[in-house]
């Protein structure tokens, strides 16, 4: 039988039971009896509220970095683009997906593949990027690595250039050259990559071995739209040669949306065969020349010098002239930055009180009669090339060293000497186009510009966002597509940036991710399987309210 309400008069008041009733033996019985009290007290239990009940856990994940950047790789469809040219079969997490994954981790907490799945697990991925996850695991992303060489790589990368130009329209008008390396652990002995070598480290790290990478990168933002990794003791100059086709090759491609494309690139890349190739392809070229190959620029008086007019400019001077380099007639800019006298300067005076420092310590040692062997003019002489290695020591410091009756050492700074290096290359930088037709300005302006991807190699050695490290692969085929979701990561941290700064937010790609970071995804559990899980969000700050409002990522949550 069904509950119901019985009531009982009990010295004049009304007392209310709940009571079940069952049939024993044939006759009716009272099985269960609860007493509810008066009709007063139940009403008043009835309209009290409800006390909320405590949820089991709380589960977190990170929503605002995470939701942000898929959204920007649904929009350059990279997965499917990825996918397009693995050539898996439709079976299981896809190669694009994978990739992709790689790609969001090296973003925001660059790991290992053995830990991919716990950060996976901690973001808003585990729905938007729904994967299971004991698929998740460092052997199937070295299986799935395995589909994609470089010449799938650079097919992809092309579609992804193509897609950018025409949904983000990026400025194409001047895109900047340049090339680093990265400093691995792979062991000496270990002969499976061609790729890692020493080399001269650009981390200070001639003790690893190293892999260098060229970028191509826009002006606006430093996207990168083409990217080629060498082996780590090539010098850059061969390097920009044996790219030059391809860069010719992306040209086709970029030349469909913009008329006049200007290459930017640095000394380290020049040579009269370079130089030939480039002046061969459709591109325009501003670079630069090293100064103290040209003492008759540097010695042109500052007064011959104009000043550059901008407020971006102020302060700085220009002497434009032509001269035959490289294999041809180029315009000149000889430029005088008073800020880059100052810093060239304090490092100068730096390295010298070092220098005269240690050389007198030399002097006071060799004067100093010792127990042991006497030093050799040879090993003297091997220590006072170590002690002036620094740029420019060799010509300001004057060493004399004499060995009758014993080895002794006197030392000078060279005042004219010093003088002379102020008046003609301290400050001084020297620039050659072909843009003839520019002013000044546009050409100092598009060098400057270089450090756009000197930024983006930075970036890319940050140990916290957007990061090349760590680096677990040893063969040049997993290394290559190391480098290819390394660069997808610059890809999409870029592209955040320059959509937020097209709605005048301008933050630095750490401050964006940072901030969106600490956007949490919040999970109240209640115990048992009747209630669902209620979804809300951490208090946000005012700019994590403007960053979600701006990008829309109210979207993305989970209701």
């Amino acid at each position: 039988m069904a509950v119901s309400l019985h009531k009982k008069l009990i010295r004049g008041h009304v007392y209310w039971y709940a009571r079940e009733c069952q049939r024993v033996e044939g006759q009716p019985r009272i099985v269960w009896q609860k007493y509810l009290g008066k009709a007063e007290a139940i009403a008043a239990a009835v309209g009290a509220p409800t006390a909320a009940p405590k949820p089991h856990e709380v589960v977190l994940a990170e929503f605002g970095a995470a939701a942000a950047l898929y959204d920007l790789t649904t929009q350059l469809d990279l997965i499917a683009t990825i996918d397009r040219h693995a050539g898996k079969r439709a079976q299981g997490v896809s190669v694009g997906t994978y990739i992709t994954l790689a790609a969001l981790n090296r973003c925001l907490a660059p790991t290992s593949k053995a830990r991919l799945a716990e950060w996976y697990e901690g973001t808003v991925l585990r729905r938007l990027l729904p994967v299971p996850a004991a698929r998740l695991t460092s052997q199937r992303f070295w299986e799935h690595m395995s589909y994609l060489d470089a010449d799938k790589i650079a097919a992809i990368e092309y579609d992804l250039t193509d897609t950018l130009i025409k949904r983000f329209r990026i400025d194409l008008s001047c895109l900047l050259y340049d090339t680093t390396n990265f400093a691995t652990f792979i062991d000496s002995f270990n002969e499976a990559s061609t790729l890692a070598q020493r080399g001269k480290s650009k981390q200070k790290r001639s003790d690893l071995r190293l892999v260098g990478l060229a970028l191509l990168v826009t002006r606006d933002f430093h996207i990168p739209l083409f990217h080629h990794v060498y082996a780590g003791n090539a010098h850059d100059a061969p390097t920009f040669a044996s790219v030059t086709e391809r860069l010719v090759d992306r040209y086709r491609l970029f030349a469909q949306h913009v008329e006049g494309i200007t290459l930017v690139y640095d000394k380290g890349n020049n040579s009269e065969p370079n130089q030939r190739a480039v002046d061969a392809t459709p591109y325009h070229f501003v670079g630069s020349l090293s100064p103290a190959q040209h003492p008759d620029l540097l010695a042109v008086p500052r007064d011959n010098f104009r000043p550059l007019t901008g407020a971006d400019l102020t302060g700085e001077f220009v002497w434009r002239t032509r001269k035959r380099v490289l294999g041809a007639d180029r315009t000149l800019l000889v430029t005088y930055n008073p800020e880059l006298f100052l810093t060239q300067s304090t490092t100068i005076l730096r390295e010298l009180r070092k220098a005269t420092q240690r050389l007198k310590d030399l002097e006071r040692h060799l004067s100093t009669p010792s127990r042991g062997p006497a030093r050799t003019r040879a090993a003297v002489e091997k220590d006072i090339r170590e002690i002036l290695h620094a740029r420019h020591l060799k010509e300001l410091v004057r060493v004399t060293l004499t060995d009758s009756p014993t080895l002794a050492l006197q030392y000078e700074v060279d005042q004219t000497a010093w003088t002379q290096l102020q008046e003609t290359l301290l400050g001084k930088s020297v620039l050659f186009t072909d843009q003839d037709g520019w002013p000044d300005e546009e050409i100092v302006r598009a060098y400057r510009s270089q450090y756009h991807i000197e930024e983006a190699f930075k970036r890319m050695k940050d140990p916290h966002f957007v990061s090349w490290r760590p680096l677990h692969h040893w063969t040049d085929q997993k290394i290559r597509v190391h480098a290819f979701y390394c660069v997808l990561a610059l890809l999409l941290a870029a592209l955040l940036r320059r959509t937020l700064a097209h709605q005048q937010l301008t933050l630095s790609i750490t401050q964006i991710l940072e901030t969106l970071s600490n956007i949490k995804e919040v999970a109240l559990v209640y115990p048992g399987r009747a209630r669902a899980p209620q979804i809300t969000y951490n208090r946000l700050t005012p700019l994590q309210r403007q960053l979600m409002a701006t990008l829309e990522l109210a979207r993305f949550q989970q209701p």
